[in-house]
């Protein structure tokens, strides 16, 4: 099948690699260049990192709807255009170009999570669940009908970024399945029930801080869901400190949330809105992140230190 892709972070790489593995890509359209790290230096997203690999040509339109991109994507005439993670909504009169239509390969079980950041919002929720959904794209966001569905489930101590590396290698196999349907025209769709949609918005550094009057199991979850980023944050003796990994306990104490009730050898065990919370892995402002026990090797804490203040 000769296909575009359309595509921006590392997300969408495994998916790229495997069109390029079993289909013609004619071109990869991918968001603009940005300048990163403390030099400033200009870094080319992921996506364009493969493509230019693969000798393939690559387009970066500032907005996807400007009419001079559009004549050359009808030019280019493909069969199908594949989007993942592309970063803008496609007008109509991209998504009329391929005969097969626009399918987009989305991180989550559709209806639910429809949005920017599906799978940290899968953690986020305590999600036993998820997994990537692919579909025919249509002009509102992720509502499009849908075509196959793959599952995963999530451990016990699943984070964003864990999740995040499964779901993009399940969605590039989905991807090939759901290509060889529209060849063969097998391809079913199905309507999405409004319904039972959610809107998972793109997380921000604030959604970060820790509340210890919810209860633990939802900071534990708050903490999972925002590793690697933004990351999860509290502040011990007016410093920040973020937090990468922690147990709810089958116990709660008395004492005030934030309050630190106990400290043994590899825990610093706090009291919450509901159930007592043990760190285990903990980084302070300007340090690299570590173990608790490695922590208190070299910082006092003591209980009835109150975190968040």
């Amino acid at each position: 099948m000769r296909a575009v892709f359309m595509g921006t972070p590392e997300f969408a790489v495994p998916t790229l690699q495997a069109l390029i593995d079993h289909h013609e890509v004619l071109a990869v359209v991918t968001q603009p260049d940005k300048q990163r790290g403390r030099g400033k230096k200009m870094q080319f997203p992921p996506v364009k990192e493969k493509a230019v690999e693969y000798d393939i040509p690559v387009y970066q339109p500032q907005r996807a709807r400007d009419e001079e991109f559009i004549e050359e994507l009808k030019k280019i005439n493909p069969d199908v255009i594949v989007v993942v993670a592309y970063g803008q909504i496609l007008p109509e009169s991209i998504l009329n170009i391929p005969k097969y239509g626009c399918i987009n390969v989305h991180g989550s079980l559709l209806p639910k999570y429809r949005g920017a950041a599906p799978i940290q919002w899968a953690v986020l929720d305590g999600e036993e669940k998820t997994g990537i959904t692919t579909m025919y794209m249509e002009k509102g966001l992720d509502t499009g009908d849908m075509i196959d569905k793959a599952e995963v489930v999530l451990d016990e101590k699943e984070t964003a970024g864990s999740l995040h590396d499964k779901l993009m290698v399940l969605g590039a196999d989905l991807l090939l399945e759901t290509l060889k349907k529209l060849e063969d025209g097998t391809a079913v769709r199905k309507k999405q029930n409004d319904e039972e949609s959610c809107y998972a918005k793109m997380l921000s550094k604030d959604m970060g801080q820790i509340d210890f009057t919810k209860d633990a199991k939802e900071i534990e979850c708050l903490i999972r869901g925002m590793n690697p980023w933004p990351s999860a944050y509290t502040s011990l003796d007016g410093k920040t400190m973020k937090v990468w990994e922690a147990d709810v306990l089958d116990r709660e104490s008395k004492e005030e949330p934030g309050t630190i009730v106990e400290v043994t050898k590899k825990e610093i065990i706090v009291a919450t809105g509901s159930n007592d919370l043990a760190l285990h892995e903990i980084q302070l402002a300007g340090k690299k992140r570590m173990q608790v026990q490695a922590f208190l090797l070299g910082y006092q804490v003591e209980v009835g230190m109150k975190l968040g203040e």
